[in-house]
């Protein structure tokens, strides 16, 4: 049965494009729950949000504020989007206004923040008063509902392949999707495990937001995302959402992952022309030789591949960035937006020999290289 999508409009204000933005650009390019019908960043207002990604142009419109959007869409969307992924915990004042403004509206309110809407007196109030919904993404279930590790992870007997990478916000997620979207046009069955509100809120049917889980669960909760897909979706190969980076000395979350799903392998995402770590602008990136050894180092897992961000890269240092690396390291590697997944399939196919009989091959031998632009 085919699932109807809401409309959405998605609030992204001075960050749309940037690393605080990733949950609005993760909506823009792929949603199975909400059809993004525009973007609200008032420095990017006349824009088209998928040109603005660099991708190719996607019809959803950059409006300056919320009165824009609501004059010029023809209908009000079903949902508001708090599309920002700040440190902050605290919104402002004004976005605050925006979202009662929205309740107003009738749009239904949706939170990827750390912050609880549901539990804000004044949000559940109006809400009541206007008829809509809170939902906060990120708000982990009742203790009782949480796991902890049991090992039934190792029943598991198809491959389960972890996109990790050397920093936040580089791209694990979009490389993840883009891979389980080319897996399934093969033919192959494949699920993806969420570990974050973005792709929570693209859609995925299984996972959790593990940063907002008491450490106690945060295992647990990834083996039992892992364990449940097997189970009920009988694929043929697992791919699970890395966040942040084990080498991150900020966040654990990485780390949580690695042990949770316990991988067949690791693709391993990183920004080659970032010289900090996002929102940490005293903290040097890792090299990708020492995220590997470490990775390596503190789990059974091999790194298999390597992905590329190409922010502030040129078309012409792509290339030979990826030849670089495949000569320093050995490992296949490749830009996603840039050159899609065949490389990362052939990859595939050549390590797990029960994966490649499910692999149409006269569907890969068509699949276009340049998937994004």
């Amino acid at each position: 049965m085919a699932i109807i999508k809401e409309t959405a409009l998605v609030y992204c204000e001075n960050q749309f494009g940037l690393a605080d933005g990733k949950t609005a650009a993760g909506l823009v390019r792929h949603s199975e729950i909400y059809t993004i019908v525009g973007v609200i960043d008032s420095s990017l207002a006349g824009k088209d949000a998928g040109e603005e990604l660099g991708d190719k142009k996607s019809n959803i419109p950059i409006f300056a504020n919320l009165d824009e959007a609501l004059g010029k869409l023809a209908e009000v969307p079903n949902c508001y989007i708090y599309g920002k992924a700040p440190l902050e915990v605290d919104i402002s004042t004004e976005e605050r206004l925006l979202i009662l403004e929205a309740m107003k509206n009738g749009m239904d309110i949706i939170n990827g923040l750390h912050q609880f809407f549901t539990e804000d007196k004044e949000f559940v109030y109006r809400a009541v008063q206007c008829g809509v919904q809170i939902k906060d993404i990120r708000k982990p279930p009742k203790i009782k509902d949480l796991h902890i590790f049991t090992g039934q992870i190792s029943k598991v007997n198809v491959p389960v392949i972890a996109v990790l990478g050397t920093d936040c916000a580089c791209g694990k997620m979009t490389t993840a999707v883009e891979l389980n979207k080319a897996l399934k046009s093969l033919g192959v069955k494949s699920v993806m495990i969420a570990t974050g509100q973005t792709g929570l809120m693209q859609g995925a049917k299984y996972g959790a937001s593990i940063d907002a889980l008491v450490s106690q669960f945060a295992i647990g909760e990834i083996e039992n995302a892992v364990v449940e897909a097997f189970d009920n979706e009988n694929p043929d190969i697992i791919l699970v959402e890395g966040q942040s980076a084990v080498s991150h000395p900020a966040f654990m979350s990485s780390v949580g992952i690695l042990k949770g799903s316990m991988p067949d392998g690791i693709i391993l995402q990183h920004p080659p022309a970032r010289k900090f770590r996002c929102d940490f602008p005293h903290l040097a990136m890792p090299t990708l030789k020492s995220e590997i050894k470490l990775i390596e180092a503190i789990s059974q897992s091999k790194v298999i591949a390597i992905t590329l961000s190409h922010e502030n890269l040129t078309d012409q240092e792509i290339p030979k960035i990826i030849a670089d690396y495949e000569n320093w390291f050995r490992l296949p590697t490749t830009d996603v937006l840039n050159y899609g997944c065949q490389k990362l399939i052939e990859t595939l196919s050549e390590r797990f020999p029960n994966l490649n009989q499910k692999i149409k091959r006269e569907n890969l031998e068509t699949m276009p290289v340049l998937a994004m632009r």
